[in-house]
């Protein structure tokens, strides 16, 4: 509680402390915060309505945030499905809002709510800032005094940054659409805004196409979204405030294209779908007016599908072998000056940009299309590093950062909270800084699918959807972890599975037999980090992903926890050594139970080391905690023995580490020092 309200005296805010209990959950930290004396007690008749502009989609967004608090509570309230004609004069909540706010960029998403004991009031100019409040509202519900009390705070929210989404890769893997459906009510539950939805890749073109349509029905495996399921979702998201970017990736990253239109290759055909990953050799060939005249009618057909302003035409990765090995480019080149494969790009890019510009559409690509000769009209996308956000921030391009925010890297969630796409110490000047306009989660499809895609989204988006809304002086990790947690909790209520199917998966992994003790093991371990599970094991799009390391998540809680008890006892938190004995002695006597079932699940076989690891590790612990508690010093040779075990240790297993040894590292190495 002193950690929030320092941070808060710190940003200038008027935070008068409330008891003990009481910390807010909020997930953004809104841009200013008042604790009021007094709280609103919640009953049954609790009502809401709405003053001004009671949009169709605003009274729906109430209908459902009515039934999630029904459900947090069990009140059994009596609105039940509101449309505009059937708003009361008076509720216990008044909703005000001017005018219907447009689902595009730079919109208004401000607000104000002040919860008093005798009514709530929200305002907001427009109703996606009313969605943005109604978020906030849910989350200042708690318990006091054996009644369900929504909090008393006065609060003045506004986004830091405009364009705050997640990517979610269709591509590679197939996401079928209620994935997409409650990713979009996750994302809205923390305030972003933007689905940027990568729907072709070399494994699979995944969109519908009435003028072409051997792109879906060779070059999807029947895994496409037809045109009307994505018009639905495109409802779903604007119905939330969030817009829909497709993204169809071009010139390379294109076998699944190619298939069916062979011809518009650089290279001659047949292509078959790829089902293995990485950067691949096919590529459109930029030499060819018919590729250009391919294009304009297959724009044509999307941009009149997706009402968003933006399209984003992928633009990475091109290795330029299918160019260099063309005499007929290599050719087009030497007669139109073009001095290498960057400058042939860019002269694609730029016969792509006038054909998205005739069908009004501005063009977003990947970081690889700053180039010379680029119009000053697109937005770059940077994930290869924050220097080409910073370049084309200079040299007048707008801007979104993904470089850090890879979160099919596997990185804990702090890693993410603390890349700022505006650190205080950036060179920008204050007009280059405006052309920032914010960052995007990206969550490539490698190694998931619809069942575990979740695991790996959330809850770490929620702490980049912090890190994009709030104000940059927020980096309270501890705090940022704490909130992190409950808000997880209740992501559960929009049917996202990231806490749900992990003992779903742990229980197909021993055959329904008791989890217990590989839950015990698997709750300290996480998938390797970047993209190393490529390096140790050959997959394909239609390998298995039911393994420990699919089950595995994350910024693993429990080995966090143990990491930050560690660093506490040894800073000198002398209570928590009962807690630490208590909880290696479980992990020390854990391989034992899980021999038994690893001997009827081959599956396990390739962690069963890994088990047996982190009970010798756990003996190591404890024995450096009684050493320490006893103040004795082991002798060297011990010391040295832990040492080298503890290395050998890290090694990988089943594509997944083991994250309490760097906590018992220390632990040894303390008694190293005392001697």
């Amino acid at each position: 509680m002193k950690r929030i309200i320092f941070l808060f005296v710190l940003l200038g805010i008027n935070f008068i402390a409330g008891q003990q209990g009481n910390s807010l959950n909020l997930i953004p930290i809104p841009r200013k915060v008042s604790y009021l004396p007094q709280d609103f007690t919640l009953n049954s008749s609790f009502t809401i309505t709405v003053e001004g502009r009671a949009t169709g989609k605003l009274c729906a967004y109430i209908s459902r945030v009515l039934r999630r608090l029904d459900g947090r509570t069990g009140l059994f309230f009596s609105q039940d499905f509101i449309t505009p004609g059937t708003l009361p004069e008076t509720a216990s909540m008044m909703i005000q809002v001017s005018r219907e706010g447009k689902v595009a960029l730079d919109e208004d998403e401000s607000y104000t709510l002040t919860v008093k004991p005798d009514g709530i009031h929200l305002t907001s100019e427009t109703d996606i800032g009313a969605m943005r409040g109604l978020e906030t509202f849910l989350q200042l519900l708690q318990t006091k005094d054996g009644h369900y009390i929504i909090k008393g705070v006065s609060i003045e929210d506004k986004p830091r940054f405009p364009w705050r989404g997640l990517l979610i890769d269709a591509g590679r893997h197939f996401m079928p659409v209620e994935v997409i459906k409650r990713n979009l009510d996750g994302m809205a539950a923390v305030k972003l805004n933007v689905l940027h939805w990568h729907l072709s890749e070399d494994q699979g073109f995944r969109v519908e196409c009435h003028t072409f349509p051997k792109l879906h029905e060779l070059g999807s495996d029947g895994l496409y979204y037809t045109q009307a399921q994505i018009r639905d979702i495109i409802r779903y998201a604007a119905n939330r405030g969030i817009r829909v970017l497709p993204e169809f990736d071009i010139p390379g990253h294109t076998t699944s294209w190619l298939v069916g239109y062979p011809e518009l290759a650089s290279s001659p055909g047949p292509y078959q779908i790829e089902r293995k990953f990485g950067i691949m050799d096919p590529a459109f060939n930029p030499a060819l007016s018919l590729t250009y005249e391919f294009f304009d009618l297959f724009f044509k057909e999307m941009c009149a599908l997706f009402p968003d302003e933006y399209m984003h035409i992928g633009g990475d990765e091109n290795n330029g072998k299918q160019w260099d090995a063309n005499p007929d480019i290599q050719a087009f080149m030497k007669q139109n000056k073009i001095k290498d494969n960057h400058a042939l790009q860019t002269y694609f890019n730029n016969r792509i940009l006038a054909i998205l510009t005739k069908y009004d559409k501005k063009m977003v690509g990947w970081d690889e299309i700053l180039q010379p000769g680029m119009p000053k009209n697109i937005v770059i996308q940077s994930w290869r590093g924050r220097k080409s956000m910073v370049r084309a921030a200079r040299e007048g391009y707008r801007t979104i950062l993904s470089n850090g925010y890879y979160i099919d890297l596997i990185q804990p969630a702090a890693y993410h909270y603390m890349n700022d796409p505006l650190p205080s110490d950036i060179d920008l000047d204050p007009d280059q800084k405006k052309m920032v306009l914010g960052g995007e989660a990206t969550m490539w499809s490698e190694f998931v699918n619809s069942e575990t895609v979740d695991s790996r989204i959330w809850p770490r988006t929620a702490a980049i959807a912090e890190r994009l809304w709030s104000a940059g002086e927020i980096k309270d990790v501890q705090d940022m972890y704490r909130r992190l947690e409950v808000v997880s909790f209740q992501l559960e209520e929009l049917g996202l599975q990231h806490e749900k199917n992990y003992t779903m998966l742990l229980r197909r992994l021993v055959n329904n037999r008791d989890i217990k003790p590989l839950k015990t093991l698997v709750d300290v371990l996480e998938p390797v980090k970047n993209y190393d599970r490529l390096g140790q094991r050959a997959y394909t799009s239609y390998s298995p992903l039911t393994r420990v390391v699919d089950a595995a998540r994350p910024d693993a809680k429990v080995a966090r926890h143990f990491r930050e008890q560690v660093d506490d006892y040894l800073a000198g938190n002398i209570q928590l050594a009962d807690v630490l004995d208590t909880q290696l002695k479980q992990w020390r006597v854990n391989h034992n139970n899980l021999k038994k079932i690893i001997e009827n699940s081959p599956i396990l076989k390739e962690i069963e080391s890994l088990s047996q690891d982190m009970s010798m590790a756990a003996e190591a612990g404890l024995t450096a905690l009684r050493y320490l508690r006893n103040k004795n010093t082991p002798d060297t040779d011990w010391i040295e023995e832990q040492k080298n075990f503890l290395k050998r240790a890290k090694a990988p297993r089943g594509q997944t580490e083991l994250m309490i040894l760097p906590a018992i590292e220390k632990l040894v190495q303390k008694c190293a020092e005392a001697g």
